[in-house]
């Protein structure tokens, strides 16, 4: 086999390759023996027709094709693999030429990896949020711990903000009902915003077994059939409920916890409140080191490595659909869409994360990051632990180079955040 070219256009490499004759007869060979059973020609049981009888009748370069795909895997170590070209995606058969002699000189074309031209990412700023919890927020927790525990009773008064009120009600378009407008013991917490601009409000001041039609002027921004109309909802109030939330002190802690003091809870819940805000706060200035960093990097992007990236966003999203299920295609029907519009819809993150890997192996590569041995048998350790699996199965299903990859790239991002300038997230 003689590798007579090699030429590069952008991230597309076209390998030219002139292939012997021994080779090409193995292959030629090889597809014949693997067709010859379908095959029936005049005066031969069918599957015992010979080689030269078909290429006499059907051309003599009839398995041609076919037997390159046979001799293909040693036709691309040869040409690509020992090439040292680092080829990405499926390679294409571009060309194929076969001489007088029968000499078949082909081309292959393949993307490969791409040159990338790292930028800063030693130093890049990114935002980190404050992690400290406020008095306000301890209190909002409190205050739901109370709402999960609060009893309700039916009050003889008329309804007030923050009752519920149990309504019967029906809309009409110029004395027409219209479709939605209808519902029937329907508990509305007045206050919340659940119906349209000035209905609760209106509520307000009814009694248990009160009849009232409120006139109502649904929003520009509403469905279009409904958009900005002045429509009038007949209502009747069934009755009307308050919420008892109980006195937040000693008491209620040790009903709603394992501690004996409000103090205690209250320091437990901003504890946690803490250590979660620093959690996010963390992940967030990470994420956005790394994207800072991947910003700065010169290259352009193989179309391979964007649809590997999407593909694998896909298989992640359809996991998560499955776990609530649902499939792909009923997701992207309930969207009013199809899968090429969930695919447009993931590009954007899929081309994103792409350059952020390619980044991330070049830092690795720029600053000589590796791994040693114990390290990647803590990392077996530690999978084992997370899935709950031995140790030798979880190596025999994730080979310790992949296992290598992963932490060099971790240790390419903790590079990146450790010397990172932590700034002020900007105001909302």
């Amino acid at each position: 086999m003689n590798v007579k070219n090699i030429e590069k256009k952008g991230n597309e490499t076209f390998i030219t390759v002139e292939i012997d004759k021994e080779l090409m007869e193995q292959g030629v060979n090889a597809a014949y023996m693997k067709q010859r059973k379908n095959i029936q020609l005049p005066g031969f049981r069918k599957g015992k027709a010979p080689r030269k009888m078909i290429e006499s009748m059907y051309g003599a370069h009839v398995f041609y094709e076919d037997g390159l795909e046979e001799i293909f895997p040693k036709v691309y170590e040869e040409a690509v693999v020992n090439q040292g070209i680092k080829a990405i995606g499926r390679p294409n058969l571009t060309d194929l030429q076969i001489s007088e002699d029968h000499i078949v000189t082909i081309t292959i074309s393949t993307e490969v990896y791409p040159e990338v031209t790292l930028g800063q990412y030693k130093g890049v700023e990114a935002p980190k949020a404050d992690t400290a919890i406020s008095d306000e927020q301890v209190q909002a927790e409190l205050d739901q711990m109370a709402q999960n525990v609060a009893s309700t009773e039916t009050v003889e008064r008329a309804a007030e903000m923050g009752d519920t009120a149990n309504i019967d009600f029906e809309g009409f378009d110029n004395g027409v009902a219209f479709n939605g407008g209808k519902g029937e013991a329907f508990d509305l917490k007045l206050g919340s915003g659940q119906f349209v601009p000035g209905f609760e409000e209106q509520i307000v001041g009814m009694t248990a077994g009160e009849e009232k039609d409120i006139d109502i002027t649904f929003p520009e921004n509403y469905t279009a059939e409904l958009a900005g109309k002045a429509v009038v909802f007949h209502v009747k109030l069934n009755k009307v409920t308050t919420t008892i939330l109980p006195t937040q002190d000693d008491e209620f802690a040790k009903d709603v916890s394992e501690f004996d003091t409000l103090d205690e809870l209250k320091a437990d819940i901003r504890a946690k409140a803490e250590d979660n805000a620093k959690k996010q706060s963390e992940s967030a200035f990470e994420q956005a080191c790394v994207e800072k960093a991947a910003e700065n990097t010169t290259v352009e992007m193989p179309k391979a490595l964007i649809e590997a990236e999407l593909d694998n966003q896909m298989e992640r999203f359809a996991y998560q659909l499955q776990m609530s299920g649902y499939s792909v295609e009923q997701y992207a029907k309930m969207m009013g869409g199809d899968m090429t519009t969930m695919r447009n819809a993931f590009r954007p993150a899929a081309e994103k994360q792409a350059k952020i890997n390619l980044t991330l192996n070049a830092i690795v590569e720029a600053e000589g990051l590796t791994v040693a041995e114990d390290e990647v048998a803590a990392e077996y350790e530690n999978l084992a632990k997370q899935y709950e699996l031995d140790v030798e199965k979880i190596k025999s299903m994730v080979p310790a180079a992949e296992v290598e990859e992963n932490l060099k790239t971790r240790k390419a991002v903790k590079l990146i955040v450790d010397n990172a300038v932590a700034v002020a997230p900007k105001a909302e």
